[in-house]
C-alpha cells in the first residue's frame, strides 16, 4: 500500500515539513555527485556507527559530541532513490498534520527527537556494527504514531499498482498506519533471528513510531480543539 493523500485540512503551512523535504533531497542529490569511495567515507562519517553509539550510551561522559550529532545527521542521509522516494512520499502526506498541530517549532524537536530514539532502539536492539545507519525513516515513523494517535479514522488515498495498471482507495489511518506497524514488528522479529540482514533498520522504524506515539499524547486535546473550532484559512492538504 503507497499512500498518497489524506482527508485531513490544515490550517498553516507546513513550513518544516516542506523544509525537511529539501534538505533531505539536497543532500541525497550530492550524495549522487560522489564517486564510490569519498561517497563511502561521507556516509560513515555522518551516519550512525552502532558501535560508536553503545560506546557512548556505556560512558556518556566521555563520548565524543560527534557522536551525539550523528544521532541527528544521519537522519538526512539515504542509500538510494526508493530509500528517499518512499521517505518522502509518507512525509509528505502525514507530517503536515502533525506540524499544524504542534507548531512549527515544537514539530520540528519532535521529529529530530524521535529520529534519535529510532537510532538508539536500533542500535541497541541489534547490537555492534560497523556498517552506519541511514535514514529518515525513524524520524517518519514518528510521525506515524503521532498520526495513528490523532487521526486513527481520517481517509488515506492509497495507491495500488498492479502490473500496469494502478487502483486507488481510501482507507482509515488506523488500517493503513496499523497494517504498516505490524509489518515492521514482524520484520524486525524476523532480522532477530536470521543471520542474514535485509539493510533495513526495522527496529528503528518501531523505535520511533512508539516515541511518536507517547510524545503526541500531551497534544491530543490541542488537536481536538482545533478540529472543532471554525477554519478561517486552510492549505489544502494534498498531501
Amino acid at each position: 500500500m503507497i499512500p498518497i493523500s489524506d482527508a485531513n485540512p490544515i490550517r498553516r503551512v507546513p513550513i518544516v515539513t516542506l523544509s525537511l523535504i529539501t534538505i533531505n533531497v539536497v543532500v541525497f542529490l550530492f550524495e549522487l555527485t560522489l564517486p564510490t569511495r569519498p561517497l563511502e567515507r561521507f556516509i560513515a562519517t555522518w551516519g550512525v556507527i552502532p558501535n560508536n553509539v553503545l560506546l557512548a550510551l556505556a560512558h556518556p561522559t566521555q563520548a565524543a559530541p560527534f557522536v551525539w550529532l550523528t544521532l541527528i545527521t544521519s537522519q538526512f542521509l539515504h542509500a538510494g532513490w526508493a530509500h528517499i522516494i518512499g521517505n518522502m512520499l509518507f512525509l509528505w502526506v502525514f507530517g503536515d498534520n502533525i506540524e499544524d498541530v504542534l507548531g512549527h517549532f515544537t514539530y520540528l524537536v519532535f521529529y529530530l527527537g524521535a529520529g534519535v530514539a529510532a537510532a538508539i532502539v536500533q542500535t541497541i536492539v541489534m547490537g555492534p556494527a560497523r556498517v552506519p545507519t541511514i535514514g529518515a525513516s525513524g524520524a517518519i515513523a514518528g510521525v506515524l504514531g503521532a498520526y495513528l494517535i490523532l487521526y486513527p479514522l481520517t481517509r488515506i488515498g492509497i495507491l495500488f499498482p498492479f502490473f500496469f495498471f494502478f487502483w486507488t482507495i481510501e482507507l482509515p489511518a488506523l488500517l493503513v498506519i496499523g497494517w504498516w506497524f505490524v509489518q515492521q514488528f514482524f520484520y524486525g522479529l524476523g532480522a532477530l533471528t536470521s543471520a542474514a540482514s535485509s539493510g533495513v533498520a526495522f527496529w528503528a522504524h518501531i523505535g520511533g513510531f512508539v516515541t511518536g506515539m507517547i510524545l503526541i499524547l500531551p497534544f491530543v486535546r490541542r488537536a481536538y480543539r482545533r478540529r472543532r473550532a471554525p477554519t478561517f484559512f486552510t492549505f489544502d492538504d494534498v498531501g
